[in-house]
């Protein structure tokens, strides 16, 4: 489904691990795992291409998210959590302070555990494709968590098992602002501080990912979904695998995109360094053990309340040893 994106960031084709979708290809599923791995260890971002999510299903959420964004701000505040929702992060409709460096708004949709939005004055099939592209995605992400967990050499299943709870998964539908052309047409720079991230986007471009210290252009392409490593993948093996640094540079109209964030359990899960990485091969660990939980409360408060100074901004080197 859809064609290869033209860039100089791996393509990883998935089909081989779909049901019905390999037939035994065990050379397809070699390929992905190297390709994956070596992505990982080098660019901390890779397409995937077959993963599962219908090319028409990614569309229509745009579309339909293009047309909730061109509403007036008092109808999309209207947006919230659904009633009995204990989603662990703010949810519903929110646009960053105006003293922000980043210019956009956002809608941010939870898990089925923790429930979706209500949408008063949308049609129902808004909140119908972003429950089946969620799901969609959730499936795509338990596939390449599997692989990345043969890429890092650990033990079958240890990944599904450690990050087993899905509750605090999201995704995001997002709008950037338009460039006004007084220098501000770049967004903060950053590392997700989740495990995976999954986008896709409108035509319109804009993000960028940094290798060797040159921004590479991550252009859109039909069908095909971008994944980028989180700061929790890059803490358990030690350094190995890279938080891909990341950005997005605006155009001179809207951009519109959707993120699903692959996360941990907050408020249980402790991170470390695995010892497969540290002291099974002779390497003193680089981060501090610390609580998931902290550590995202933390980066919110950077959405929250932006700080005046830039190096105040919280990121996974708060924990560095």
């Amino acid at each position: 489904m859809g064609s290869e994106p033209k860039t100089a960031i791996p393509i990883v084709d998935l089909s081989p691990f779909l049901c019905g979708g390999g037939g035994g290809d065990e050379a397809g599923v070699k390929l992905a795992t190297e390709t994956i791995g070596e992505a990982c260890r080098h660019y901390g971002f890779f397409w995937i291409v077959n993963h599962g999510v219908p090319r028409e299903h990614m569309a229509r959420a745009i579309e339909l998210s293009q047309a909730f964004f061109a509403l007036p701000d008092e109808e999309k505040r209207k947006v919230k959590p659904a009633e009995g929702s204990k989603a662990p992060l703010p949810a519903g409709y929110s646009r960053q302070p105006e003293h922000s460096a980043d210019k956009n708004e956002y809608l941010m949709v939870f898990s089925p555990e923790f429930g979706f939005n209500l949408y008063p004055n949308e049609p129902a099939e808004f909140r119908a494709i972003l429950e089946e592209c969620f799901c969609m995605l959730s499936k795509t992400a338990l596939i390449v968590q599997d692989i990345v967990n043969e890429c890092m050499g650990l033990p079958a299943n240890f990944l599904k098992e450690y990050n087993s709870n899905r509750s605090f998964d999201f995704m995001t539908a997002l709008r950037y602002f338009p460039t006004t052309g007084a220098g501000d047409n770049r967004l903060s720079e950053h590392q997700d501080g989740n495990c995976l991230t999954f986008v896709f986007q409108d035509d319109i471009g804009g993000l960028e990912v940094l290798k060797d210290g040159e921004w590479i252009p991550v252009d859109p392409t039909d069908g095909s979904i971008i994944v980028n490593v989180g700061d929790i993948f890059q803490v358990l093996s030690n350094n190995k695998f890279k938080s891909a640094m990341h950005r997005v540079t605006r155009k001179s109209t809207h951009r519109h995109s959707f993120a699903y964030f692959f996360n941990l359990h907050g408020k249980k899960c402790w991170i470390e360094p695995l010892p497969q990485f540290t002291t099974d091969i002779g390497e003193k660990p680089r981060y501090r053990k610390f609580l998931y939980n902290e550590y995202i409360q933390l980066r919110m408060r950077n959405k929250t309340h932006p700080p005046s100074r830039p190096e105040d901004v919280i990121h996974i080197t708060h924990y560095a040893v």
